[in-house]
């Protein structure tokens, strides 16, 4: 879970609802796994 800290939004917290932060979880894992076939290709 490292990568989290990484992730300022992911990391503080700002948000109200579980849903909208489990919405910027999944968001954060996607630009990690575009990130890394991008960097793989």
């Amino acid at each position: 879970f490292a990568w989290i800290s990484r992730n300022r939004r992911l990391w503080k917290d700002p948000e109200a609802t579980i849903a909208s932060s489990t919405a910027f979880l999944y968001a954060a894992s996607v630009m990690i796994l575009v990130r890394r076939l991008a960097r793989a290709s």
